[in-house]
């Protein structure tokens, strides 16, 4: 095997025992060993586990990025967010083990790395949308930034609820998270006021 399979073979095997054992629950004896390999081998390779598990973390995040930058084709907004759900959940379906990786705390010492990290990248994609559909109907293109964080936050803590129960079906879910997305963007109010007594 060469530097390069070995390695691809090492990143593989930590990729499972994350996602069905947490940064914690898994070694870099029982990675390893699964490998066929010596400990140092891993150490050569990575400088350890947390090593092996940034550059995990690192490839998943981009994936998923990449999946919801590369849906993002359509011009109309309500396709657009059809579009944002449908990839999450599709990356959801295809990388279950590394969408497992990315919803734990990370244990590597960086502010990226995270899914809270990775949910504001997707969001600062969402957020151009938004602010010039905010600028079109006359809404302040300064609240983008916190539409985009509410609308991609729902999109990703549904997706991790139908990742456990899968039902019902991908496009369904999509459908109820746009639907709920875009009647509720339909009726915005301008100036918002809370109805209750509370103020702070």
């Amino acid at each position: 095997m060469t530097g390069t399979e070995r390695r691809e073979q090492l990143l593989d095997i930590g990729r499972t025992l994350f996602a069905e054992r947490g940064f914690e629950g898994t070694s870099v004896e029982e990675i390893a060993a699964k490998a066929g390999v010596s400990k140092p081998v891993v150490y050569e390779h990575f400088s350890g586990k947390e090593g092996l598990y940034a550059v995990i973390v690192d490839r998943e995040m981009t994936r998923l990025l990449d999946m919801v930058q590369g849906a993002l084709t359509a011009g109309h907004p309500r396709e657009l967010c059809e579009q944002a759900a449908f990839a999450l959940l599709d990356y959801i379906e295809q990388y279950t083990d590394g969408f497992h990786i990315l919803v734990r705390d990370s244990p590597v010492a960086q502010s990226t790395g995270t899914f809270a990290s990775l949910i504001g990248d997707i969001a600062t994609q969402v957020e151009d949308i938004l602010g010039l559909e905010f600028k079109a109907r006359g809404f302040d293109p300064k609240l983008a930034p916190m539409y985009a964080q509410a609308l991609v936050g729902m999109v990703a803590l549904t997706g991790q609820w139908w990742l456990n129960v899968r039902r019902p079906e991908k496009s369904e879910v999509a459908a109820h998270l746009v639907n709920l997305a875009w009647n509720g963007l339909q009726g915005l109010e301008h100036s918002p006021r809370l109805v209750g007594h509370r103020r702070v």
